[in-house]
């Protein structure tokens, strides 16, 4: 199962007023896995970049000016995003402004029922919570200490190991234990569980004995005499 998650930059708020998509940061999962395929841009918006935008990404203008157009990476974001599943904090935030520039080019819109809502499922499990992306570090012991402003692709990485927290997908990859093994295969665990009752001795007394003279035969030196006892 190929999940993609990401996170936006842009210059406000909203798209239909204007604002424009000034980054994006990708991360490939399958099976819930890193598989360490990213997609990353920036992009020249043709505008301005509002003060108040600015404080929260720290992407100036001036930056910004010699980056790519939306429409210069498009082919090679369509591609990266193929058609798996998105996964995105506030998700319809970012589907909007995704695609109104994949509108402006003449793409296909993604369709949000392809999108997977973080904050969403944040609500859910832990509800009267805090659950900003810090917060869900914070509280799933994530290191964000790179977090100094907001940046698409560090969000976006932030965001996939939240991920994995939130639907506890970790666990059921990770956790294991005496009485049975979680196994991922193709996406799905299933569980391995010990014998109830061991298997019996497959070797005869006289075969242990013949191997003993065997190893004897074999002198001092022999490394068997590391694990086999000739006492």
């Amino acid at each position: 199962m190929r999940e993609i998650v990401f996170d936006t930059e842009t210059t406000g708020l909203d798209p239909l007023q204007g604002d424009r998509l000034v980054e994006i940061g990708c991360i490939e999962l399958v099976n819930r896995f890193p598989t360490g395929k990213t997609f990353h841009s920036y992009f020249n918006p043709e505008r301005d970049m509002p003060e108040q935008a600015f404080k929260i990404h720290g992407l100036t203008s001036e930056f910004l000016t010699d980056k790519p157009l939306f429409t210069h990476k498009v082919e090679e974001l369509v591609a990266f995003l193929g058609d798996a599943q998105l996964v995105a904090h506030n998700a319809m935030f970012d589907l909007a402004f995704l695609n109104a520039e994949l509108e402006r080019t003449g793409r296909t819109a993604v369709n949000r029922e392809r999108m997977i809502d973080t904050l969403l499922i944040a609500r859910r499990k832990h509800p009267g919570g805090a659950n900003r992306l810090d917060d869900l570090c914070i509280r799933y012991s994530i290191d964000n200490s790179r977090r100094t402003k907001h940046g698409a692709l560090l969000d976006a990485e932030l965001l996939a190991e939240v991920y994995v927290e939130l639907i506890g997908a970790r666990q059921a990859q990770l956790i294991l234990s005496q009485a049975a093994t979680a196994v991922l295969t193709d996406g799905e665990a299933f569980v391995l569980r010990e014998r109830p009752a061991p298997l019996g001795e497959r070797l005869t007394a006289d075969e242990r004995l013949a191997h003993r003279h065997f190893i004897a035969s074999l002198g001092d030196d022999a490394i068997w005499r590391d694990y086999v006892s000739l006492d």
